[in-house]
C-alpha cells in the first residue's frame, strides 16, 4: 500500500523499484544510478489515472535501462524514486520537497493541471527539470519557469484541434448539431475547458444552452441528466475525470436521454479501455480530443507489447509518461551529465523525434512543446478508433450516433 513518502522512505522505495528492473549492463553497475522522481497522485480521487502514469513511466525505464541505460554517463541506469501527490496540490509541492532531498536530477508527473501548478513552482525553487506528463491547463508553462517542460499539448491547442474537427464534422453530415451543453469538473482542469468552450463555440455556429460544473468526486448524475434531458441539447461536450465520466455516461444511459453526439474535450474515460470493457453500451460511439499515440511506429508496439505482457491498460496516461521519459532520457544523454543546470538546457534544445506520439520533432518554446499534437477517437464497438486527423485515421466517425430509443 502506497502512503506518503518521508526521506528515509523515499530512499527505500527508490532502492526497491530498482530491484523490479531488468538488471543493466556490466557498465552500467559501475555507474551510480541516475535517479528521477516519479511524482504521481496514486492514492486519492486520482489515483487510478495517477498509477496508469506510473507504469508507462516504469515500462519507459525498464526499455531504456535494458537497451543499455544512458551511455554518455558510462551506460548509467535510471532509477525511479517513487513520490504520491495524493491528489492534492500540497501534497505534491512537499513531495517535491523530499524528492530533492533524495538526489532526483529531474522529476516527472504529477497528471492533474491543479497539482502540476504546485509542484513545477517547487521544484523551481531547487533548479530541478519538471516533465509535466498530461495537465494542461497554459498557466503551467506561460509562467517563465525555466525548469518547467511540457511535452503533451496544453489546452489552448487541444481546444483549437477539438473545434477545428467538430466542424469539420457536423459540416460533412449536414449540420445536424446547433446547440451544446458543456458539463464539467470544477477544478482548474474543467473550468479551464469550459470558459475556452463557452468563448470558441459561438464564433463557429454553436450556442451554448447550458452550462453545468460539478465536484470531484461526483457520486451522483441524476440531476444532471434531468437538465441535460429539459435543455436537449443536440451535443454534449463533456470534460472531467475518470470516475465522474463513467458515472455520468451511465446515468445517461440508464435515463435513456438521447443526443447526437456526445464529444468530449479532455474526456476522462472517453480514451480510457477499461471504460469500453467494463460499460460497452454506455461507452459506445462517445468522441474525445486527447491525447493518444502513434501505433504504427516499432517503438509504439513495443511499449504496448510491454504492458500487455504487465497485464496494464493501454491509457493516454501511460503513453504520455512513456514517451516522457523517452525525451528526459535523450536529454540525459545528450547532457553527459548528472548536473540539474545542464539537465534542464538539454531540455531546452531538444528535438528529440523518435518517441511513440504522434507528433513532429520535440520543440520546447516557454516550455511548451510546440510539435505536439491532439488526436479525435471514437470508441466503436470493443475498440477506441481515431477518427481525426485524416493521416491517423483508423476507422470513418459514426455520427450523427444512433437513438437510444
Amino acid at each position: 500500500m502506497t502512503k506518503t513518502l518521508n526521506r528515509r522512505a523515499v530512499l527505500a522505495g527508490a532502492t526497491a523499484v530498482a530491484g523490479t528492473i531488468a538488471a543493466p549492463a556490466i557498465v552500467g553497475a559501475q555507474q551510480a544510478p541516475i535517479r528521477i522522481g516519479l511524482l504521481h497522485p496514486v492514492t486519492g480521487a486520482l489515483a487510478r489515472e495517477g498509477s496508469q502514469c506510473r507504469e508507462g513511466a516504469l515500462l519507459a525505464i525498464e526499455h531504456i535501462n535494458a537497451a543499455g541505460g544512458i551511455k554518455s554517463l558510462g551506460g548509467a541506469r535510471i532509477e525511479a524514486v517513487l513520490a504520491d501527490a495524493q491528489s492534492r496540490p500540497e501534497a505534491g509541492a512537499a513531495e517535491v520537497d523530499k524528492l530533492h532531498e533524495a538526489g532526483v536530477v529531474a522529476i516527472q508527473g504529477p497528471f492533474a493541471s491543479g497539482i502540476a501548478l504546485a509542484t513545477t513552482q517547487a521544484a523551481a525553487r531547487h533548479n530541478l527539470a519538471h516533465l509535466v506528463d498530461v495537465g494542461v491547463v497554459d498557466t503551467i508553462v506561460t509562467r517563465g519557469l525555466s525548469n518547467t517542460f511540457r511535452f503533451g499539448p496544453g489546452f489552448g491547442a487541444i481546444t483549437r484541434a477539438a473545434l477545428d474537427n467538430l466542424v469539420r464534422l457536423n459540416d460533412g453530415a449536414g449540420k445536424p448539431v446547433q446547440t451544446v451543453m458543456v458539463i464539467h469538473e470544477d477544478s482548474a482542469f474543467g473550468s479551464g475547458m469550459a470558459r475556452l468552450m463557452n468563448e470558441e463555440l459561438p464564433k463557429r455556429g454553436f450556442q451554448v444552452v447550458e452550462t453545468i460544473g460539478h465536484p470531484s468526486p461526483q457520486r451522483d448524475f441524476t440531476n444532471i441528466a434531468l437538465r441535460v434531458r429539459q435543455a436537449r441539447p443536440d451535443l454534449l461536450i463533456p470534460s472531467n475525470y475518470l470516475n465522474e465520466f463513467i458515472l455520468m455516461a451511465r446515468t445517461l444511459q440508464q435515463q435513456r436521454i438521447s443526443v447526437k453526439g456526445i464529444y468530449a474535450v479532455l474526456g476522462g474515460a472517453a480514451s480510457n479501455i477499461r471504460f469500453v470493457r467494463e460499460h460497452n453500451e454506455a461507452a459506445q460511439h462517445i468522441m474525445d480530443c486527447n491525447h493518444w499515440y502513434d501505433p504504427r511506429k516499432p517503438q509504439s508496439q513495443a511499449f504496448a507489447a510491454g504492458l500487455a505482457a504487465k497485464s496494464i491498460d493501454l491509457t493516454y496516461e501511460t503513453m504520455l509518461n512513456y514517451a516522457n521519459m523517452q525525451v528526459l532520457a535523450d536529454a540525459l544523454e545528450r547532457a553527459a551529465s548528472r548536473d540539474r543546470a545542464r539537465v534542464i538546457e538539454a531540455l531546452a534544445s531538444s528535438t528529440f523525434n523518435d518517441h511513440i506520439m504522434p507528433y513532429g520533432p520535440t520543440k520546447f518554446e516557454n516550455g511548451q512543446n510546440t510539435g505536439a499534437q491532439a488526436v479525435n477517437t471514437q470508441i466503436i464497438g470493443q475498440r477506441i478508433e481515431v477518427i481525426f486527423p485524416a493521416a491517423f485515421a483508423s476507422a470513418t466517425p459514426v455520427f450523427p450516433v444512433p437513438s437510444r430509443g
